[in-house]
């Protein structure tokens, strides 16, 4: 365990001046604050924070004495700038400050302590930045709750987290109400909107009630996020322990050198840097526009709003996504940066070319896309859709990562227009160590020998998931003396240092003997011109055991057979034992909203009373 110290961040100076990451994410602090901004922020949090005691605080690496100073101080410089876009609601960070510190006392009216979770069940919309940076100032960790989960799953994730007060949009009522007697650790309901129900608070109202001063701080990073659950139950991810720890007195001692933690921290936060941090700037605002189309409670999303909490942007937020809807957001609020899924894309794309191509899109510089995979004809088609639309270069950017890692790999226009085979990969680790392990052999693989994927990254380093039963430790493998996290996936890195996924383990489909991952067949399947999503499961057989089996969802308003698709598997190349043995034609396939299939879900309805593996 690690003390935080000065003597060690000096120690540390020379190797973190000499990384890329490091001069890249101050220069992008520095274009987006701009040069008097960046002044005044800097001087206006040693004048609220003292500046004797911000030069102390600086010394001793005390950032918790600072980090609400300096939040504060951004919201006051880029006062009259526009922060929130949120449906018909504008919010200049003037506006923002003001509400955020009326939440903040009104949560501690309600008697919330510093480690006390504030979990939110909320739509997207102003209320949950609100919330965030509340219960950051406050020292209260937030749970982003799934708003698409069942009620008993909904009560577990509640229960488990252990959550004192819930902040819910309106609409949500009624699925509260319904288990609210088993919710056992919630004492406060906190309502959007002006109405107040029987029993609960109105949001509104304990904002308008509340005070708009400083309240008593005791700052942390609120980050509280679930992982995906596609192959097994979500867990609750604290980022508060691992983010959080430079700038907050309450974090977890550290697991690791401090040096390797500020080491970690440039190299996650550097993806603004590589997303265009240094080249965006809009042309009436100058700074970075974001849209949010994805749902705030999960992790990936986060790399839609990070340039709003921290680099002056604004962030224009869909309540749901609507394709037409988000185009039409690109052109009228100048959308340069923006964070989608693969689904999200192929929903754009599948839109009539006289709807879709009548949106002027000029003002696009970065479209990051994660979470679920994407295929190269993807990339290409989207890059070649937003260029027709007025676009000025390749749009079309990529992270590979999870919630437990965050952010591992970068994929940038420059690798694929170098070299297109990186099409195929999820970028180059530029965020985080990420290396191919051989379980077999106990050694690490050589360049385009398949392995493990093994990620160190900054929220790795004191990973633990809040009120589980499985401990994060299961999912790290101590190699040549060093904790890996192993997120099940397997995969290949070529010699420039780019990784090439080839399939996640419990989706594997041994098929007598032989392994098979389903990638590569739902890559080729979706290379067809009639297929808009397809699923490739394990299907059971009585003498192999299973065999891959491909559940396909044709684009609208066209038909495909199921031998077409066997013919076209034929005609991709795939090896025998790789073709479907089955192939089913449904209406739509369940997808999480972040683009992961629910394969669990399908792969129940072929194996019901059959014992299988996994």
């Amino acid at each position: 365990m690690q003390e935080k110290g000065f003597s060690q961040v000096i120690r540390a100076l020379p190797s973190l001046a000499a990384m890329e990451q490091t001069r890249g994410i101050l220069r992008t602090f520095f274009k987006q604050w701009g040069g008097l901004n960046t002044l005044r922020i800097l001087l206006n949090t040693g004048r609220r924070a003292g500046h004797l005691t911000a030069l102390r605080a600086l010394l001793s690496f005390r950032l918790e004495k600072l980090s609400p100073h300096f939040l504060i101080s951004l919201w006051e410089v880029f006062g009259d700038r526009e922060a929130l876009i949120s449906e018909t609601k504008r919010y200049t960070y003037a506006d923002m400050k003001d509400r955020i510190m009326r939440l903040a006392n009104g949560l501690q009216s309600l008697g919330l302590e510093p480690r006390d979770r504030c979990a939110e069940l909320l739509y997207n919309g102003n209320e949950f930045f609100e919330a965030f940076f509340a219960c950051s100032l406050i020292g209260c960790p937030m749970p982003f709750l799934n708003w698409h989960m069942a009620p008993e799953d909904l009560i577990d994730a509640i229960n488990t987290a252990q959550a004192r007060a819930l902040i819910l949009s309106s609409e949500f009522v009624p699925v509260v109400l319904s288990i609210r007697d088993r919710l056992t650790t919630v004492k406060h309901y906190i309502v959007s909107g002006d109405s107040p129900l029987e029993g609960m608070i109105s949001y509104e109202g304990l904002l308008r009630n509340s005070s708009g001063d400083m309240p008593k701080v005791n700052f942390i990073v609120a980050l509280n996020p679930y992982t995906g659950g596609t192959t097994g139950k979500p867990k609750n991810v604290n980022y508060f322990d691992s983010i959080g720890y430079a700038f907050s007195d309450l974090a977890a001692p550290l697991q690791a050198p401090l040096e390797e933690y500020l080491r970690f921290m440039f190299l996650q936060f550097s993806f603004m840097y590589y997303f265009g941090g240094t080249e965006i700037s809009d042309p009436v605002t100058k700074n970075m526009r974001c849209l949010i189309p994805g749902p705030l409670y999960h992790a990936g999303t986060i790399a839609a709003w990070v340039p709003f909490i921290l680099l002056g942007g604004a962030g224009v937020i869909m309540k749901r996504f609507d394709p037409l809807k988000f185009l039409g957001l690109i052109e009228t609020e100048r959308i340069n940066w923006v964070f989608v899924v693969p689904a999200m894309l192929e929903k754009i794309l599948s839109l009539p070319d006289d709807v879709r191509n009548r949106h002027d899109l000029s003002a696009m510089h970065t479209l990051i896309c994660a979470a679920a995979p994407a295929t190269p004809e993807l990339k290409k088609a989207t890059n070649v859709f937003f260029r027709a639309c007025g676009a000025r270069k390749n749009v079309f950017t990529e992270f590979y990562g999870s919630s437990e890692t965050a952010v591992a790999t970068v994929l940038l226009p420059k690798d694929y227009e170098e070299n297109p085979t990186r099409y195929e990969s999820v970028g180059k680790m530029r965020c985080a160590q990420t290396r191919i392990f051989d379980k077999d052999a106990g050694c690490w693989c050589a360049p385009g020998r398949q392995g493990q994927v093994m990620t160190r990254s900054l929220t790795t380093l004191n990973l633990n998931y809040v009120g589980s039963s499985e401990q994060a430790g299961k999912a790290f493998q101590v190699i040549d003396g060093i904790a890996w996290f192993d997120d099940g996936l397997m995969g290949h890195m070529d010699e420039d240092g780019f990784l090439y996924l080839t399939g996640r383990n419990k989706e594997m489909i041994i098929t007598g003997g032989v392994n098979i991952f389903p990638n590569e067949i739902e890559a080729a399947i979706k290379r067809h011109a009639g297929v808009l999503d397809v699923a490739v499961i394990r299907y059971p057989d009585k003498e192999l055991g299973e065999v891959p089996a491909a559940i396909v969802q044709p684009k609208e308003g066209q038909s495909v057979s199921t031998g077409e698709i066997i013919e076209f598997c034929r005609q991709q190349s795939l090896q025998g034992y790789k073709i479907p043995r089955y192939v089913e034609i449904v209406e739509s396939l369940p997808r999480h909203i972040d683009g992961k299939m629910r394969k669990k879900d399908i792969e129940d309805r072929y194996w019901t009373g059959i014992e299988r593996r996994g």
